[in-house]
């Protein structure tokens, strides 16, 4: 049976792990990016961000320890890990895996925003006259 503080600890042992927060609830990052999160600690959860097809693996195999979150961000993986349901292994292994996925994310090229990204939507959006 792990809780919050296990999270906590297990999460910032792993290489480059920092805690943060993120409107106002504890986060967890590496290279200055959520891997995951306490936003659900009173609800008994941690938050983990994992590709879609991880969660939807996580929740077949093991549906009353994982859940997807609602709405969007479930959709996109973001998943809970029921605390009180998890061994330290099983914890380790989550943890491991959502980290994982922010290192591979922090090393892919990302797309350019900003000023050219507006100056292609003035493009095209219809002037005002």
């Amino acid at each position: 049976m792990m809780n919050a503080n296990d999270f906590r600890r297990i999460a910032l042992s792993l290489e480059g792990a920092e805690e943060s927060s993120h409107m106002g609830q504890p986060d967890f990052r590496v290279g200055g990016r959520i891997f995951a999160t306490l936003a659900s600690e009173e609800q008994g959860f941690g938050n983990l961000m994992l590709k879609p097809e991880q969660q939807a693996e996580f929740v077949a195999e093991l549906p009353g320890v994982f859940l997807p979150c609602v709405g969007g961000w479930g959709r996109m993986g973001c998943t809970h890990i029921r605390l009180a349901a998890a061994n330290e292994d099983l914890l380790i292994g989550a943890l491991r895996a959502a980290w994982t996925v922010r290192l591979e994310k922090n090393a892919a090229p990302r797309k350019k925003t900003g000023a050219k990204s507006k100056k292609t939507l003035a493009a095209v959006a219809p002037r005002k006259k």
